[in-house]
């Protein structure tokens, strides 16, 4: 009885023992005596104790620090560059094997490989192209990574530059050129505002003097029209008593203040007033 209860208690020991739980998070490779046996899914799962191991593998984004390292550019600066990598090993089972089997490591073998293409890629830019494209710079890395990495079971998810920084005294320089080349722009930006809003006060008087030029000629041609006018109707209509009553009034209001008068002999004044007084008009060359 008793050697039951021992035996009993070795098996529950063994069960017990042999209990493994994968977590949705990773996938488990079991092996049996050093060699691959099966594959284990999330879940419940039963190893014979010393004889079997269950290795659990990420399988859920990570990311990776290639660590900052100096860099020589093409134009011999020395360039502090830094990037991260992003990646994961796929899901099934092929490559959840190829990234324990294939390649030692994976994560360091991503951070030296990222470390020696940001050498190559840098080596050949200068250090204001090599800030300005850095788009550039992540998809070759991106590409590069995904070609070298493509067996090791992983997916190469998106690169990330952290920093291209020069020496501290080429950086001062730099962004004295960047100060200096946007008060240009200011200046430039300036001149042309000063130069277009001269342009536009001039264009704004040319056409002030036009219009008035265009008022006088208006005004001139409607005075013009007016004397054209008086004159025909003066020449139709003001004729015979219309004249001698036009004389005489001029005559009445010459002589409101008593006013004196000289007449020069044979004027048509001289007649009206002997119209006036029914005398007969006097002809030039008599007295």
């Amino acid at each position: 009885m008793k050697i039951a209860y021992i035996a009993l208690l070795i098996v529950l020991t063994i069960f017990f023992c042999g209990i493994r739980i994968v977590r949705p998070t990773h996938r488990g490779l079991i092996e049996r005596l050093g060699k691959y046996h099966r594959f284990a899914v999330p879940g419940f799962h039963w190893i014979f104790p010393i004889i079997e191991n269950l290795y659990s593998v990420n399988i859920t984004e990570q990311m990776v620090d290639a660590e900052p390292q100096e860099i020589i550019t093409n134009d011999n600066l020395n360039a502090r560059v830094d990037a991260q990598v992003y990646f994961k090993v796929k899901d099934d089972e092929t490559s959840v094997k190829s990234s324990q089997y294939g390649v030692n490591n994976y994560q360091w073998q991503i951070v030296n490989l990222a470390r020696t293409t940001l050498r190559n890629i840098i080596g050949t830019l200068t250090l204001k192209s090599a800030n300005s494209e850095r788009g550039k710079i992540n998809q070759e890395l991106h590409r590069t990574l995904c070609e070298e990495t493509q067996h090791w079971g992983i997916d190469i998810v998106r690169t990330e530059l952290k920093e291209i920084d020069p020496p501290k005294d080429v950086q001062e320089t730099m962004n004295k050129v960047v100060k200096a080349e946007n008060e240009k722009i200011a200046a430039i930006d300036f001149a042309t505002a000063t130069e277009t809003a001269a342009d536009g006060q001039k264009r704004a008087e040319i056409k002030k003097a036009e219009g008035i030029k265009q008022a006088k000629i208006l005004a001139a041609e409607g005075e013009s029209e007016a004397i054209r006018l008086v004159n025909e109707a003066a020449n139709k209509y003001f004729i015979g008593n219309a004249q001698l009553l036009r004389r005489l009034e001029a005559m009445e209001k010459s002589l409101e203040h008593n006013a004196k008068i000289v007449v020069p002999t044979g004027s048509e004044v001289v007649n009206v007033i002997s119209d006036m007084a029914g005398m007969p008009p006097i002809l030039p060359g008599k007295k």
